[in-house]
């Protein structure tokens, strides 16, 4: 499930982050990178306060961040957004802690998280690495195992 974040409210729920940095913008987008690659997720995100004359959007593999133009907020944008879904709206997560834009999000049945939450998920250690193989990772075999496969594909030392 893709999401639509609302950066300027995620930056500063995120440690290490904050909206006073000159790269905070970058710096978001380089962890949801992360977060992307990891998860196998897409993720919209919207900034508030776009620079004249900048691109506004701009796409970092599977982030695309959108600069809103000064004369909108990125509440806007999201809800606009949101609404161009139509019914597939459903299919997205908003990751806002803003009741209007929660609001809007539950009336297109679309989920929706706090950025607090959405914070925590993001820095979440990445235990998906491992391959799952049942509640303890290390696999032994006993001898008579051992043997049995020694037996089976020859023993050629």
């Amino acid at each position: 499930m893709p999401y639509l974040i609302d950066g300027h409210n995620l930056i500063p729920k995120v440690p290490g982050l904050s909206l006073d940095a000159v790269d905070d913008e970058i710096q978001l987008v380089e962890l949801l990178q992360e977060f992307c690659r990891q998860k196998g997720k897409q993720v919209e995100v919207f900034f508030d306060r776009a620079p004249p004359g900048g691109r506004r959007v701009r796409v970092f593999g599977n982030v695309t961040a959108r600069f809103v133009h000064q004369a909108r907020t990125a509440d806007d944008a999201i809800i606009h957004r949101l609404n161009s879904f139509m019914g597939e709206a459903r299919n997205w997560t908003v990751v806002s802690s803003d009741r209007q834009v929660k609001a809007a999000a539950k009336a297109k049945h679309a989920r929706w998280m706090t950025s607090e939450e959405f914070a925590a998920l993001l820095l979440a250690p990445q235990d998906d690495l491992l391959e799952d193989v049942g509640s303890d990772p290390e696999v032994f075999m006993g001898d008579d195992e051992v043997d049995e496969w020694l037996d089976l594909f020859g023993d050629d030392n």
